[in-house]
Parts: structure tokens; C-alpha cells; sequence
């Protein structure tokens, strides 16, 4: 059991490393311990590495966004809880690109592993939502979707094209009716 002043530490801590790193991807350690308000131990004891810190800080995005899913079908029918849900998505990637500018090709590997599962199974949910109301082809495949979308945050410069993108490739999942 983590003691509650330790999970606030923890939260500080990927909260701080976020903003840092983001505004700033070369930011030491210590520069972060302070920013969070903690010591250099409490920091090097949750993360023992910059690389377990960015990988946290980037895992906990991932947990963010796909726990949005459910929140946003729940307030808009399916396409727009997808567009909104997705650019989302382009967002963090932008942040992830910022992060995971000093980590190691291993790093970014297990950045890919660990986020693929929860990013296709939320697709999958908003996809599934949008087939059953039939707003969405029935053919729609969340790997597919992802695919077509992973460009969307290199889309950036120097006007953000993801948008505009992102429209087209929604318009394509369309139910067409029959004809």
C-alpha cells in the first residue's frame, strides 16, 4: 500500500515533468524535483531514471485520453466523440515527439508496446459506438484508423493541417446509404 503523501508526490512529479519537458525536453532532473516541490530523492526513488520518468509521464497520457471514451460518447454521438477523442490523440503525440526527443530506440519501442493495446481498444469503443448507431461504416477497422491517423500530429507547420485531415478521413467512415 503507497502512502497518500507518496502518491501525491508521485502526481506532482508527472505533473511537473509533463509541463517541463513539454515547454522544454532537455530539462534536468533536479530542474523537475523542483518544479514538483520535492527532492531530488523522493524523485530518483518513484523514477530512477529520465527514461522511466518520461515513460511514466507518457503512459499516464496514455491512461488520460483513453479514459476519456466513455465521458465523450456519452455527451456527443459517436463521429464527433471521435474527432474530439482524436485530436486529443494528436496532441499528446505532439507532446510525446517533445518528450521522447533524448530517450533510446528501446525507450520508444516500449512507448509503442505499452500504449497500442488501450489506443486500439478505445478506437475500437468509439468505433463500435458509432456502427451501432449507424453512423459509422461497418467495415471500419480500428487499426486501420489509427494508421491513417498517425500522421495527423506531424501536421503541424506552419498551419495546423490535423483538422482539416482529420475531416476527410472521418467523411471516408461514413455509412454511405445503400444504394
Amino acid at each position: 500500500m503507497v502512502r497518500s503523501d507518496a502518491r501525491e508526490n508521485r502526481a506532482r512529479i508527472l505533473t511537473a515533468a509533463r509541463e517541463a519537458l513539454t515547454e522544454n525536453g532537455s530539462t534536468s532532473m533536479n530542474q523537475i524535483a523542483q518544479r514538483a516541490g520535492v527532492g531530488p530523492g523522493t524523485l530518483y526513488r518513484n523514477f530512477p531514471t529520465r527514461e522511466a520518468l518520461v515513460l511514466a509521464v507518457y503512459q499516464d497520457e496514455v491512461t488520460r485520453i483513453t479514459g476519456t471514451v466513455p465521458d465523450l460518447l456519452a455527451g456527443m454521438p459517436p463521429l464527433e466523440a471521435l474527432r474530439t477523442w482524436t485530436l486529443d490523440l494528436v496532441e499528446a503525440m505532439r507532446r510525446k515527439h517533445g518528450l521522447g526527443e533524448a530517450l533510446s530506440p528501446s525507450a520508444h519501442q516500449a512507448m509503442s508496446e505499452q500504449s497500442y493495446g488501450p489506443v486500439i481498444t478505445a478506437i475500437t469503443e468509439l468505433l463500435d459506438a458509432g456502427k451501432k448507431d449507424a453512423s459509422i461504416r461497418a467495415d471500419a477497422d480500428p487499426g486501420d484508423f489509427l494508421q491513417l491517423t498517425g500522421a495527423l500530429w506531424r501536421a503541424a507547420a506552419p498551419v495546423d493541417r490535423a483538422p482539416h485531415m482529420l475531416a476527410l478521413v472521418l467523411d471516408g467512415l461514413r455509412a454511405q446509404p445503400r444504394r
